[in-house]
């Protein structure tokens, strides 16, 4: 087996990544958020420009995937216009904030957000896969999700920055929030994190200081789950992926005023009707919201498989978390699984509770003994 090909930065849309079926051009969006209006322009130029599929990343993007070389400043100049991307590179670079899914204008949340947008530009240069997560909503929900950098509450309600890999935190004051920002970035370079590349692999082998250690954050609250919640509604999106023209059909039938995503593959419909919406899981407990599968091939070029045909054949046959990936790399799920399948010259080699990279129990699995094997395990 090739060894998995790691990329050292980040995609974003002035920088897109290469795919098997063209750019994938990713888009943060501003305050976790985007208006009714941005989405069906991103539905529109989804289909125009790239492959009509609109994906959800781990932390809470999208992006628009199929996208050719020649149409790419096309599409820079339409998202730009629609208030999409940062016209600049270098602050799109570094704005990779997960926000609170509950966030409302002027509350704790947001004004955090508006504070990290003016610091951001004056921090010390930082491996661009680091990220911060505002988990200050009215509960704790972002817990897994990826940043290096976390403003949470306290077990108190006060606020804390934690550095991701530690149990506690550094007590801080909102005026005071992005003067600890500032000194924990620098404290990060400082002693070698660019070696390290994240901050919990830095705290492995670098002590944090015990200043950054005062308090524990509160706990995690049960995870959002499909279906109505107040005025909105809660849709999940199988493999993270969207069919650009099903999202624009449910956001007009559905009267929605904006779009939030969210971890775990949902999407937060604002002030929207309850509606049928084919294609997307509507009610908790589906099991493809639990099963992880990459694109597969042909869109991924390490791909030598469909990852996805089989992900849907095996879903309801296994119990347990299920990962099914195209190379080793395991892009759809970087920790271990209860069942992982990795694609190899065209069949599979069976993982069992461990990563893609893992070594595996069984090689060279074609898809239809697979359905035999792990069926029901």
């Amino acid at each position: 087996m090739s060894e998995p090909l790691v990329k050292g930065w980040c995609p974003g849309a002035h920088r897109p990544m290469r795919s098997g079926d063209g750019l994938v051009v990713r888009l943060r969006p501003f305050r976790g958020e985007v208006s009714a209006a941005q989405v069906l322009a991103l539905c529109d130029l989804s289909q125009r420009y790239g492959s009509g599929l609109i994906e959800l990343t781990s932390r809470g993007n999208l992006q628009i995937r199929g996208v050719s070389s020649e149409d790419h400043p096309k599409l820079l100049q339409a998202l730009d216009d629609h208030g999409l991307i940062d016209s600049d590179p270098a602050q799109e670079s570094r704005r990779n904030i997960l926000v609170a899914p509950d966030r409302a204008a002027g509350d704790l949340t947001d004004r955090l957000y508006d504070a990290l947008l003016a610091t951001l530009p004056g921090l010390p240069p930082l491996p661009e896969k680091m990220g911060l997560v505002l988990d200050t909503g009215a509960r704790a929900v972002l817990g897994a999700g990826s940043g290096d950098f976390r403003f949470e509450l306290a077990t108190d309600g006060g606020l804390i920055l934690r550095a991701d890999g530690a149990a506690r935190g550094r007590r801080i004051a909102e005026d005071g929030a992005m003067a600890a920002m500032t000194a924990l970035a620098q404290w990060f370079v400082e002693t070698g994190g660019h070696a390290a590349g994240r901050m919990a692999r830095h705290l492995r082998r670098q002590p944090l200081p015990q200043c950054w250690q005062e308090a524990a954050p509160r706990a995690q609250s049960a995870p959002p789950v499909p279906g109505p919640e107040a005025a909105d509604m809660i849709l999940g999106a199988p493999f993270g992926s969207l069919e650009a023209a099903a999202l624009e059909a449910v956001m007009r039938r559905s009267g929605a005023v904006a779009l939030r995503p969210m971890l775990g593959r949902l999407i937060r419909l604002r002030h929207a009707r309850a509606i049928a919406a084919p294609g997307f899981v509507t009610t908790p407990g589906a099991r493809l919201l639990e099963v992880d599968a990459c694109p597969g091939a042909p869109l991924c070029p390490r791909a030598t498989v469909d990852t996805r045909a089989l992900a849907r054949q095996l879903a309801p046959r296994t119990r347990g978390r299920l990962h099914v990936s195209g190379c080793a790399k395991g892009c759809a799920n970087p920790r271990a699984a209860d069942i992982t399948l990795v694609g190899r010259d065209g069949g599979f080699d069976l993982v069992r509770n461990g990563t893609a990279a893992d070594p595996p129990a069984r090689r060279g699995l074609a898809p239809s003994h697979l359905i035999d094997l792990i069926g029901m395990t």
